[in-house]
């Protein structure tokens, strides 16, 4: 065991496990693995498929080989938050509705841009200290439902390898009444996906870029996404795709045209949000996205013929670009500023109430309201050793 030290204000040296030494302790054998010759594995969680050899890590940082056995995290979060669903984004999911959200550390990519990174890059960079905390996956859906969630969501690091985790707490989830959802860099192999569809409603994944060497520098590949993302539509799990437009990386006409090409070719129902970039971590030499690139790559996208673009986290700076439209009238059916819902103006058949064309989506009859178009964050309660949730 590595052990960090710290020295008591009387003198006394004391032994501190590191946090991979408390992630080691916080594990299960996975359910995402094949055993090889001289007790090597392959972990088919994420498309790396890593072959790990006994004593060693994953690409991910948290999924290990122990004595022969693969190890996967387990038993606690390092984050939780009641959100919108509109920040998730899902835009067509029972909107103004909340997606309870917990995640766990560690990622298989390593983005210079990553808006997560204290908890995505917790195992790789020494200055992202979050503490994680042992929670059992039913209190999870226990304060989803006391928080009026209409969703739970694993999102904050890279779900995918915390796969075995995030289907213990959707088994909770759906026994309380409650849909599931996934965010995503949509890294998937064919086998976790089969293993995440029945317990899983809602899958939104990033599609950073389509240029193969890209991927390669933020520590993935696109061949690998690009079958992730057809085969969770395959598997008939409601798919929104989100492209960060970053100036100089992925904003060209002929890369956004091959992406919105691709979606469409897959399905033109799926929604695309295409969203500004803004310095971030490691990533502060471009210049932030204006909303004109958004807009630019918003109608790029219709042209390709995709239903439902969205150009988003600008609000009130993109037009139209953040409110569902009819692709066949163009009325106005749900209205946006942000997170928060302005207008809802679908038929209780989800379909638009001027032509009666059909909206792809996951709908309620009737629009209930929304509770809060805000943030809403867990702190840990040391006395009362729970989460408790504070409006932001």
């Amino acid at each position: 065991m590595s052990l960090a030290y710290y020295k008591h204000s009387y003198g006394e040296v004391v032994a501190m496990p590191t946090l991979k030494d408390i992630l080691e302790e916080r594990t299960r054998e996975a359910d995402l693995y094949e055993r090889l010759e001289r007790d090597w594995v392959r972990c088919h969680a994420c498309g790396h498929q890593c072959r790990i050899p006994p004593g060693h890590l994953g690409v991910c940082k948290v999924r290990f080989n122990r004595s022969g056995r693969l190890m996967a995290p387990w038993g606690y979060v390092a984050g939780l938050q009641c959100d919108p669903i509109e920040k998730k984004p899902f835009h067509h999911a029972w909107p103004g509705s909340l997606a309870f959200s917990f995640g766990m550390l560690g990622c298989d990519l390593h983005c210079g841009y990553c808006q997560n990174w204290v908890t995505s890059q917790a195992l790789r960079d020494p200055a992202a200290l979050v503490r994680p905390e042992r929670i059992e996956p039913e209190t999870i859906a226990a304060e989803a439902v006391a928080r009026s969630a209409r969703v739970v969501v694993s999102t904050y690091n890279e779900p995918l390898i915390t796969s075995e985790w995030a289907v213990e707490v959707f088994r909770h989830a759906r026994a309380a009444g409650l849909a599931t959802g996934f965010v995503s860099n949509g890294n998937a192999t064919q086998r976790v996906l089969d293993y995440l569809a029945p317990w899983l409603d809602l899958y939104k994944v990033d599609l950073k870029t389509f240029d193969d060497r890209h991927y390669r520098e933020l520590g993935g590949r696109l061949g690998p996404i690009l079958e992730g993302i057809r085969g969770i539509h395959e598997r008939g799990l409601w798919l929104e795709v989100v492209t960060l437009v970053i100036p100089g990386f992925n904003d060209s006409d002929q890369e956004l045209g091959r992406i919105a090409e691709f979606l469409a070719d897959v399905s033109p129902d799926i929604p695309w949000h295409v969203t500004a970039f803004h310095q971030d971590y490691k990533m502060t030499s471009p210049r932030n996205t204006p909303p004109e690139t958004l807009l630019r790559a918003a109608e790029i996208g219709r042209k390709t013929g995709l239903r439902y673009v969205y150009a988003g986290n600008l609000p009130g700076r993109v037009g139209e670009g953040e409110n569902t439209l009819c692709p066949q009238c163009r009325a106005l059916l749900v209205e946006r500023h942000g997170y928060r819902i302005a207008g809802y103006y679908l038929s209780a058949n989800g379909s638009c109430p001027g032509c009666g064309a059909a909206i792809a989506g996951r709908w309620d009859a009737r629009f209930g309201g929304q509770i809060t178009d805000r943030p809403m964050a867990a702190r840990w309660d040391a006395e009362r050793s729970t989460f408790r949730i504070f409006s932001s």
